[in-house]
């Protein structure tokens, strides 16, 4: 059998496992084994699930991982989100819709410090979820307030989404944190800007928040400025070359780590985050793992090379072959949690967007702003379910409704920056 129709048909029943509920990692280790080993031969097999392990788990260039996790856990075990938020509150005063803007605010500069969007829907909907509602707040509006907001997480750099990318295509992982910077701020202003639209429409949905003066709006800023100062840190030592990525990490966890302390983290909190932090870490080590030996399989099999092949006999525009790709990403990302469709898909489609001619970089940021979209869609939506775990009263659809404005957003966002691309390169063009 022709080893694409290999690469075909394993990859068929990867996508059976996975719709069983099988663990996507297992599902990707299992697939590509029995398929290298059905294309090559066993014992070659056998020994790339031997060397598969080590290879990803002793790559230096994967130690920024736990690094950034902890980072964030760090800043959730000291319930610095609880601070974040009211200072963000103080800003927006007496406007109507106030706290959604201050919950998204808070979202945005939290996702700076936790690189992850579940730990950023979860950390700020222990705050602003019961605030919002005991304020009058439609559940529909503050639910899905958090849930868009926590999103912002997995764009903005540090991002572990942006960084895997960057890890399988072999980019720069301070091009691709850099390049989402704007990308990612623009998320932020064009959520406040969905609220804002919202509650002007549907003014009931919202009330209006406390009026505060200038001298408490500055006594706010307080609040923010220390996560500020380290996601700036960050950023710009990475942009002037002062560190690597690897090195931002464990320089954002120790500034972290102060905070927490000088914040009254116990010795029992420290061990919890350290706890929750390798459990993070293994989980998304372990897909690594299975997207490694996926890889070795697809290397074999050809069936990227034999997509691009097919795309190029069938003539399509470079543009009809982005849209294509990302309308598989959107229903995937309806489905499947955004750090394993990336490992899963990238490897696959990678080949088909370079050959279309678009820059890999450019590429890296709309296809993470695509997977965002997928974590606020039915009939997955993983923020939404993080938001649900929460409270337990809540109804998943009110929840659903509620983000209807922000998906709205982000296809605005999607659309600028596929017509204008320099939104994403701007920074690196002028590095």
């Amino acid at each position: 059998m022709d080893a694409s129709m290999i690469g075909f048909i394993c990859i068929v029943i990867m996508l059976i496992m996975i719709a069983f509920r099988a663990p996507i990692a297992l599902s990707m280790a299992v697939t590509g084994f029995i398929g290298f080993a059905s294309i090559v031969a066993f014992q070659p097999a056998v020994a790339i699930l031997d060397s598969a392990p080590f290879d990803a788990l002793s790559n230096y260039s994967f130690s920024p991982i736990p690094m950034f996790i902890l980072m964030g856990v760090f800043a959730s075990k000291a319930r610095m989100s609880q601070e974040l938020f009211n200072g963000a509150k103080t800003l927006f005063g007496a406007w109507r819709g106030g706290m959604a803007l201050a919950a998204v605010t808070s979202c945005g500069i939290f996702s700076a410090i936790s690189g992850s969007s579940l730990a950023t829907a979860a950390s700020m909907s222990r705050v602003a979820l019961p605030e919002m509602k005991r304020n009058g707040y439609s559940v529909s509006l503050a639910t899905g307030t958090l849930a868009a907001g926590g999103t912002l997480g997995i764009m903005i750099p540090p991002s572990i989404a942006l960084l895997l990318y960057a890890l399988i295509t072999e980019q720069s992982v301070g091009d691709m944190f850099i390049a989402g910077v704007i990308p990612g701020l623009l998320g932020l202003a064009l959520y406040c800007v969905a609220i804002a639209v919202t509650v002007w429409i549907f003014p009931n949905l919202a009330t209006p928040g406390q009026k505060t003066s200038l001298v408490e709006k500055l006594i706010g800023l307080k609040g923010l400025l220390p996560f500020t100062l380290i996601f700036a840190l960050i950023i710009a030592g990475i942009y002037a070359g002062f560190f690597t990525p690897t090195e931002a990490a464990a320089i954002g966890a120790s500034l972290t780590l102060l905070m927490a302390i000088v914040r009254g983290m116990t010795w029992a909190m420290f061990l919890d985050a350290i706890n929750e932090t390798l459990s993070i870490s293994a989980m998304i080590f372990f897909m690594i793992i299975g997207a490694e030996i996926f890889g070795f399989f697809l290397s074999v099999s050809r069936i990227s090379y034999s997509l691009v092949d097919y795309v190029n006999a069938l003539q399509l525009s470079p543009y009809m072959v982005l849209f294509t790709v990302l309308l598989l990403f959107i229903l995937l990302g309806c489905v499947m949690d955004s750090i394993a469709m990336l490992l899963l898909t990238v490897p696959v489609v990678f080949p088909l967007i370079q050959a279309a001619g678009f820059d890999p970089i450019w590429f890296g940021i709309v296809a993470v702003i695509t997977v965002e979209v997928g974590l606020i869609t039915p009939p997955v939506g993983m923020n939404v379910f993080v938001i649900k775990s929460l409270d337990k009263e809540l109804n998943i659809t009110d929840i659903f409704k509620g983000v209807v404005p922000f998906v709205l957003s982000d296809v605005v966002r999607l659309g600028l920056l596929i017509g204008f691309p320099s939104i994403a390169l701007v920074l690196l063009n002028h590095g």
